[in-house]
């Protein structure tokens, strides 16, 4: 069942969602359309990647960050090396939609296919790759880097398997430390690690995940909450029909004490969770890939779920996606605006996306009564399509980014960033 989502735990595989990295359902049938209006919301694409042809960058599976009004991503493919596909870039984008590309890798020593969203330490960005770096493992291990918004790159670590590898989270910062997660390595080899690193690069494995009954595989950064950092694993636990298992939500001290809170089971709980949790005033947040009410146009019963869960452990699915108009799949974590809970579905909708995917996903509210509305449902090629990431308001204006989509680019299209208001 979760082959396909193993599979993209290495470095030079698809991430989850992407062609390729999932099983194919059928084709809609149903014409794309460019842009999907809601009442009294606006939609507009930012920019469209396009690739080889302007070697700007492709399939940003990352959202922007906003460091002065000014957005800053990784596009996993695209740029340089690593073959006729790149091995992804870091570039900046402005609100009106000008692009510039900050760094290419090479997918040597300094890293290949990043995932994950930068994080700002006083003015220098973060990130990881997801491959390049010390060839002890297939593709390389991954790295964490630095870089200046004048695009010098550095690397402060490559993983090495036994201290971790293919990390695929964003990291974050908590008293000029930076923590993170990798999604194999060490303990069982399947498993992942919870690591700490300075910003001069000196890393130390906190946590080594063991499968059951602590959890396998963390795709998710972690958030901190009062000196604790919480965070999710998509695997391990218990529950679920396979020795997988279905995920779990755990919290860790920085000194690297950890506690699973919660199991999932998957139905109705949910399954497989892979964005970032958020707090809003002492309750976290979260999506579930999977599990939740089952529903038979799914890869796997269940279409997913917005839940939320407290510091202690009791959880509540606030939403669970029954397909296909309210959306499918998502992977991204939510975004908390004035109490109203935004994010995006990986398929879904109503538009299908004219390839072997059916549904090109959504962006969508809940409350936290467990109201769902759909805003907007992607219609490639112009409009963007399979959303990975979260999404960052700018000055009441919610930016993300779209794996597929947008410009003429390839078979499913470059990606694209854009830009929604409520």
């Amino acid at each position: 069942m979760a082959a396909a989502l193993l599979a993209a735990c290495g470095g030079s595989q698809p991430p989850i969602g992407a062609p390729g990295a999932m099983p194919q359902s059928r084709v809609s049938g149903r014409p794309p359309v460019l842009v999907h209006h809601m009442t009294g919301s606006l939609y507009d694409v930012a920019y469209r990647f396009h690739g080889a042809s302007k070697n700007d960058g492709a399939s940003p599976v990352a959202g922007p960050i906003d460091v002065d009004g000014t957005l800053y991503g990784t596009t996993y493919y695209g740029g340089s090396g690593c073959g006729s596909d790149g091995c992804g870039t870091v570039y900046s984008v402005t609100t009106s939609g000008r692009e510039k590309v900050l760094y290419r890798f090479s997918g040597g020593s300094d890293g290949a296919y990043p995932q994950a969203d930068l994080v700002d330490v006083t003015g220098t960005l973060y990130g990881t790759t997801n491959g390049g770096g010390n060839n002890s493992c297939a593709g390389g291990c991954g790295t964490v880097f630095s870089i200046s918004p004048n695009g010098t790159e550095k690397v402060l670590h490559s993983f090495t398997w036994a201290d971790g590898a293919y990390p695929q989270a964003d990291l974050i910062e908590v008293n000029g430390a930076l923590y993170g997660t990798t999604s194999r390595g060490s303990g069982c080899d399947l498993c992942g690690n919870v690591f700490r690193i300075s910003t001069t690069g000196k890393l130390k494995v906190l946590h080594s995940f063991s499968g059951e009954p602590d959890g396998a595989i963390p795709l998710a950064g972690l958030i901190d909450v009062n000196g604790t950092l919480y965070g999710t694993t998509a695997f391990g636990g218990s529950g679920c029909s396979s020795q997988t298992g279905c995920g779990t939500v755990f919290s860790i001290t920085t000194a690297g004490k950890e506690k699973v809170l919660h199991r999932f089971s998957s139905d109705p709980d949910g399954a497989f969770p892979q964005g970032d949790l958020i707090d809003v005033n002492g309750t976290l947040y979260g999506t579930t890939f999977s599990g939740g009410k089952a529903a038979s146009e799914c890869y796997y019963p269940g279409c997913g779920t917005v839940f939320s869960i407290s510091t202690r452990g009791k959880e509540k699915v606030l939403y669970s996606f029954i397909c296909c108009t309210d959306g499918r799949g998502p992977v991204a974590g939510m975004l908390d605006t004035n109490g109203t809970l935004y994010g995006t579905t990986l398929e879904g909708g109503s538009y299908g996306c004219g390839h072997e995917h059916e549904n090109c996903g959504t962006i969508f509210s809940v409350n936290t009564s467990g109201s769902e509305t759909v805003l907007h449902s992607f219609g490639a090629p112009h409009d963007g399509a399979r959303p990975h990431s979260g999404l960052v308001n700018v000055n009441s204006t919610l930016y993300g980014t779209t794996w597929g989509g947008g410009s003429k680019c390839g078979r499913f299209g470059c990606g694209t960033v854009f830009a929604f208001s409520p």
